[in-house]
C-alpha cells in the first residue's frame, strides 16, 4: 500500500497505468485528458491524501505562496502586546483559508534592519508580497518595495502614503469618540500617554485629541512613551499629584494598565482612564478599563485579503478597517464637582 505521506505524481501514474503527463494534466485542470481519466486521477488522489508540492507549484508559477511581515519589535516583548497577537491571528486565519504561508521576522528597533530583510527576501524570492505596520514619518519602505517589485499593503490612516494599498482606519474619529466621552463625564483636563512620536498614527492621534479638546473648551496634553506598562506607570505617576488632571487616555492597553497601577497607589480612583486598545487585560481586575474595541483580528484578515487580492489581480471589496466601538467600563468615572 502506498503511504499517503509519500504519494507522488509518479506513484499515481503507476497505480492508474497512466503517464505522468496525463496525471499532471488531470490534477492541474489542464486539457489533454478525458473527463473519465480526470475523474479517476482526482478520486485516487483524494483517497490517498495527495497534495501538490508547494515548492514545485511555486517554481512553476514563479511564486513562493508566502507573504512576509517584518516587525521592528523586540522579540522578547511581542508576546506581551495583545493587539499584535490578535492582528497576527487574523493574518494567519486568512492565509490558512487560501493555502498561503506567513514569513514573520522581528528585527528589533535598530534602523535599517527591516529594509535589509526586504532586500534579502526579494533577492531570494522568499515572499510574494509583504504587509507593513507602524508607518513612520517619511517611511522609506513603500518606495523600496516598489523598487524591488514586491507587492505590499500597509495598515495606516493616510491613503496618500500608497494609494489603493492602505487598509485605512480612522484615528481622528477614534480620538473624537474618546474626547466626546470624557467631555460628557464633565472632564476638562486630559493627559494623553501616546506611543513613539515617530509613528504617523501617534502624531495623528495627539493632534486629533488636542483639536477635539479645544472644540469642547477642554485642555489636553500628550506625552510620548514606548507602549510599555512601565512607561504608563512612570508617566501617570509623575502626574498623579496634579489634582486638576482628572482624565487620562493611553495609546494602548499596556500603558493603561501601568497608569492604573500608579493612580491606584496614589489613591486617585477619581481619574477617568481610557485605553485606545481593548483586550482581555482591560476586562480583568476590580476596575475593568474603558477601551476602544478596534477589532485587530478583523484588521489582520482584511489587510491580508487586500494583499492576496492584489497578488491575484482582483478588486478588493473594502479598503477600510472595521469602525471602532467604545466599551465603557469602571474607569469611566465622572469628573469631581469643584
Amino acid at each position: 500500500m502506498v503511504s499517503a505521506t509519500r504519494v507522488t505524481i509518479g506513484g499515481l501514474a503507476d497505480r492508474l497505468g497512466l503517464s505522468k503527463a496525463s496525471v499532471s494534466y488531470a490534477l492541474n485542470g489542464q486539457p489533454g485528458v478525458s473527463d473519465d481519466t480526470r475523474r479517476r486521477v482526482l478520486d485516487l488522489a483524494e483517497e490517498l491524501g495527495w497534495h501538490p508540492s508547494s515548492s514545485a507549484r511555486a517554481l512553476s508559477r514563479a511564486r513562493s505562496d508566502a507573504i512576509g511581515i517584518v516587525l521592528r519589535r523586540d522579540p522578547g516583548l511581542l508576546g506581551t502586546e495583545p493587539y499584535y497577537m490578535s492582528l497576527l491571528a487574523g493574518v494567519e486565519a486568512e492565509l490558512a483559508e487560501s493555502g498561503q504561508s506567513l514569513l514573520l521576522r522581528m528585527v528589533g528597533t535598530s534602523n535599517g534592519q527591516d529594509l535589509a530583510a526586504y532586500r534579502r527576501w526579494s533577492a531570494e524570492r522568499r515572499v510574494d508580497g509583504v504587509m507593513l505596520f507602524d508607518i513612520v514619518v517619511g517611511d522609506p519602505r513603500p518606495a523600496l518595495l516598489d523598487e524591488l517589485g514586491l507587492a505590499f499593503v500597509l495598515h495606516g490612516n493616510d491613503e496618500e502614503v500608497a494609494p489603493g494599498r492602505v487598509l485605512l482606519y480612522d484615528a481622528s474619529g477614534d480620538a473624537g469618540m474618546l474626547v466626546d466621552h470624557l467631555h460628557a463625564l464633565g472632564h476638562r483636563r486630559v493627559l494623553h500617554i501616546q506611543g513613539p512620536q515617530e509613528f504617523e498614527h501617534e502624531q495623528e492621534r495627539a493632534a486629533a485629541i488636542a483639536r477635539f479638546a479645544r472644540e469642547h473648551g477642554m485642555q489636553a496634553a500628550s506625552e510620548p512613551s514606548d507602549y510599555s506598562m512601565d512607561a504608563g506607570e512612570r508617566i501617570a505617576g509623575a502626574h498623579a499629584d496634579d489634582l486638576g488632571l482628572t482624565a487620562i487616555v493611553t495609546s494602548n492597553d499596556l500603558l493603561a494598565l501601568g497608569a492604573q497601577a500608579a493612580l491606584s497607589r496614589r489613591g486617585r480612583d477619581d481619574v477617568a482612564l481610557v485605553s485606545w486598545d481593548d483586550s482581555l487585560i482591560c476586562r480583568l481586575g476590580s476596575r475593568p478599563l474603558t477601551a476602544l474595541a478596534r477589532f485587530p483580528e478583523e484588521q489582520g484578515r482584511r489587510a491580508t485579503r487586500m494583499l492576496l487580492d492584489e497578488l491575484a489581480g482582483v478588486a478588493t471589496p473594502t479598503h477600510a478597517a472595521r469602525a471602532s466601538e467604545l466599551i465603557v467600563r469602571s474607569t469611566s468615572v465622572r469628573a469631581r464637582q469643584s
